[in-house]
């Protein structure tokens, strides 16, 4: 395949994945999509499987109850059926009965914490948290800020799962910034999915580079998307492999229902200081922030 059609082809597949997570809540209609990128809609379920590996409906699917469990365990005074809708779900008799074919439990016991026990076989399944000492009890003094982020223009590399292959895509960024003659940058992970309460292989990582002086670039390849401005709780963190993922369950389980925050379908980023898939200790530092409204 011709690296042109190649990049043609992840462009369109990766813009249409970063319009059905920020659309989520809305009625994703197959063919106003494919006309948006004026692609038959069959084209667009072809070249999307073959990106993906899986097709559109599925995806949509899975990310619609994605975004309702997390949004069960922190919007603690939305009902069922808001959010339901808030994910896209026109019938509470619809939601219910997919949530449970995904979660082997309905909405109402996930809340209740069934979420828990779903939750700790995730996290407890990495390696990489069975060799870490920190447990979810050791960030309950983090104190954040709550900030105004405005909105920031990010070039990116998207990669389907919360494991150590991340470092390659970290890599591919690192050469494009050295490519590109890059001197003011910042490096963003941003978490389309909660790794805590889902399967680490099914999760969405995007790794992004924003260019500060927002310059004319040569080598233009990689895909570009916007983050959302926002109200933001900001935490400060360091530490090693393991210990972010033990940190995002704290966040989403413990400190959002107990601090009566509610977040909202904005996906979370994480700006480096230190990125730990480019230095050899693999430690990070870095600023966690979370979407959240009162």
């Amino acid at each position: 395949m011709k690296r042109d059609t190649l990049d043609h082809k992840i462009k369109i597949t990766n813009d249409i994945m970063f319009y059905i997570y920020t659309n989520i809540d809305t009625d994703i209609n197959m063919d106003e999509l494919a006309q948006h990128y004026g692609i038959s809609k069959f084209y667009m379920h072809k070249i999307f499987k073959e990106v993906f590996d899986r097709n559109i409906y599925e995806t949509v699917k899975s990310i619609r109850l994605q975004k309702a469990s997390n949004l069960l365990l922190t919007n603690r005074y939305s009902t069922i059926s808001e959010v339901a809708n808030a994910c896209g779900y026109s019938s509470q008799t619809s939601f219910i009965r997919a949530f449970k074919e995904r979660f082997s439990m309905t909405p109402k016991v996930w809340r209740k914490g069934g979420y828990l026990e779903y939750s700790n076989k995730i996290v407890d399944h990495s390696l990489k948290i069975r060799n870490s000492t920190i447990t979810i009890d050791n960030f309950d003094d983090l104190v954040p800020t709550i900030v105004k982020m405005p909105q920031r223009q990010a070039y990116y590399i998207r990669h389907q799962g919360y494991n150590d292959a991340i470092k390659q895509a970290w890599q591919k960024i690192q050469t494009w910034i050295y490519s590109n003659n890059l001197e003011e940058y910042d490096q963003i992970s941003l978490y389309h999915d909660n790794p805590s309460i889902t399967s680490l292989e099914d999760c969405q990582y995007v790794a992004c580079v924003v260019d500060k002086k927002d310059q004319t670039l040569e080598n233009s390849r990689l895909p570009k998307f916007t983050i959302a401005s926002g109200v933001y709780a900001k935490f400060t963190l360091e530490g090693a492999c393991g210990d972010l993922l033990r940190f995002i369950q704290w966040v989403y389980h413990e400190w959002l229902p107990r601090n009566e925050y509610e977040t909202t379908t904005k996906p979370p980023y994480a700006l480096y200081r230190k990125n730990k898939y480019l230095t050899e200790d693999g430690n990070f530092d870095l600023d966690f922030y979370i979407s959240i409204k009162y």
